[in-house]
């Protein structure tokens, strides 16, 4: 099966509890997902960050260990040791899951020591504007990774390593991006700020051979050690767009096997989204965020959201075969720093829409399938309380439908501003289709051709009771509540 026909799952949120079992519950779990749909899997950073056992994975420390390793006050990761996360990708991959990595190449957090080097400062709202001399500065730069030894790679991280950094123990009060002496922010990254080649941390040096080097390397023990099938990339719009194109063609080719990839490009303007896809050749699909505000919009204003434009300005809808579709990530979730939430009654509608259409390779969030509890700091800076709901049923019924009835042309009737469906014909291997009608307003009707004459449906969600029998036409008229979704399958006896 190729990705475009599988179902991905985020298999994790921010705040998963620091407890070291989250490999452990993958091999648990990985038999009853593949069932239910699941083919394939986006794990969480599996290697040490600054955090030790505490990190989410993205203040990263030290690519080569992987829960290995007594650095930064833990073996293990939040998610558990290197020997954990090996044996759940072979029970996942043996139950039919592919398993895909996430790779976050943009900085390095927590270096064991301070290094002097020269650099000018520079405005954080404008990276293109000084403001400051050319002067000698004093960070953490230097990574040595004493808990390693040099196993898997001897090679220690300096200054000239790195960009840019945000630290100067000679000035710590200043608020300034340090470009480092001989180097320029890279191009072929996205132009908010003017130039956001910078985000956090030591930033790399992606045109500093040693670099490249290094994290071709890394890419090559990687797939070695793990068997893993792609790739998720990080903030790839802080990264010269090139250096991806670059080194999962050498990682593919080391590996003589086509690696899947997705980048996470969080930008809501689609021409952004359409120009690193160029830059790429198409080697490497996004996630579709102008897809994700567009539900996040819908969701907050109601039935005075035209769902007729649900599509307007996506990926998906530009670039289908390109698109990975999502409903909420590990950034979008509520305190998170890209906090864009898509509210509890609108992500069956939301799910519906990325799940049984033709286009698009849909990503489930886990904290939607499984639902969460936590407690953080709002931007108020008080602390808040989450409870995020578990939608599992109706994926799972959906997960169904997909697997069993949504195959073949798909007619689309989205000719009302509250009440839109769409139907899929099915086809020799799987027919009857299927029609899914939805309202962000009152109860809605809308009919539609499934070209099966005197065909009985029955809504999947169990959302509506009762069936809707189709005429010698092959037309129904198919119905659903008020701000919900329902998914109309063929009546099996």
């Amino acid at each position: 099966m190729s990705e475009l026909n599988g179902v991905m799952m985020q298999y994790f949120h921010w705040y998963i509890e620091p407890d070291g079992k989250l490999w452990k519950q993958l091999a648990e779990s990985a038999d009853e997902l593949a069932k239910v749909g699941v083919t394939s899997v986006w794990l969480p950073p599996a290697y040490k960050g600054t955090g030790g056992g505490y990190d989410v994975g993205y203040g990263v420390y030290d690519l080569f260990d992987l829960g290995e390793f007594d650095q930064k006050g833990s073996v293990r990761t939040k998610y558990g040791t290197k020997e954990e996360y090996l044996q759940a990708i072979k029970v996942a991959q043996k139950a039919g899951i592919r398993i895909y990595a996430d790779a976050v190449f943009n900085h390095k957090l927590g270096a064991d020591e301070e290094e002097e080097a020269q650099a000018t400062p520079f405005s954080m709202e404008n990276r293109n504007q000084p403001i400051g001399e050319y002067q000698t500065i004093k960070a953490w730069t230097h990574f040595k990774f004493p808990g390693r030894k040099g196993k898997y790679s001897k090679m220690e991280w300096h200054w000239w390593h790195f960009d840019a950094i945000d630290y100067n123990a000679y000035n710590e009060s200043e608020r300034a991006i340090y470009l480092l002496k001989g180097k320029e922010f890279d191009r072929n990254v996205d132009l908010e700020n003017g130039n956001f080649d910078y985000l956090m941390g030591c930033d790399l040096d992606m045109a500093h051979p040693e670099v490249q080097g290094e994290l071709k390397y890394w890419g090559e023990w990687y797939v070695d050690t793990t068997g893993v099938d792609g790739f998720r990339f990080d903030a790839v719009k802080h990264v010269s767009a090139d250096f991806f194109r670059e080194w999962l063609d050498h990682v593919s080719h080391y590996a003589q096997r086509d690696l899947f990839a997705v980048g996470e490009y969080w930008s809501y303007d689609v021409e952004a989204l359409h120009s690193f896809v160029e830059t790429t050749n198409g080697r490497v699909t996004l996630f579709d965020a102008p897809l994700h505000y567009n539900f996040h919009v819908a969701s907050k204003a109601g039935n005075s959201y035209d769902m007729r434009q649900i599509f307007d300005n996506t990926l998906v809808q530009q670039q289908p075969t390109l698109a990975v579709t999502l409903v909420e990530n590990h950034d979008s979730q509520p305190l998170q720093s890209l906090e864009s939430v898509v509210e509890a009654w609108f992500k069956p509608l939301a799910y519906a829409l990325i799940l049984l259409r033709s286009e698009g390779y849909p990503c489930i969030f886990y904290a939607d399938y499984y639902g969460a509890h936590y407690t953080d700091k709002g931007k108020d800076g008080e602390d808040h309380e989450v409870w995020l709901d578990s939608h599992r049923a109706v994926l799972d019924a959906m997960l169904e439908a997909r697997q069993t009835y949504a195959y073949g042309e798909q007619y689309d009737y989205f000719d009302h501003a509250n009440t839109i469906g769409w139907t899929r014909l099915g086809d020799e291997e799987h027919p009857g289709g299927l029609a899914v009608v939805l309202s962000n307003g009152s109860e809605g009707t809308k009919r539609m051709e499934v070209k099966q004459p005197n065909a009985t449906y029955v809504d999947i969600t169990g959302h509506v009771d009762g069936a809707v029998t189709t005429g010698d036409d092959g037309w129904g008229e198919f119905r659903c509540n008020g701000g919900s979704v329902s998914v109309w399958v063929p009546q099996t006896k």
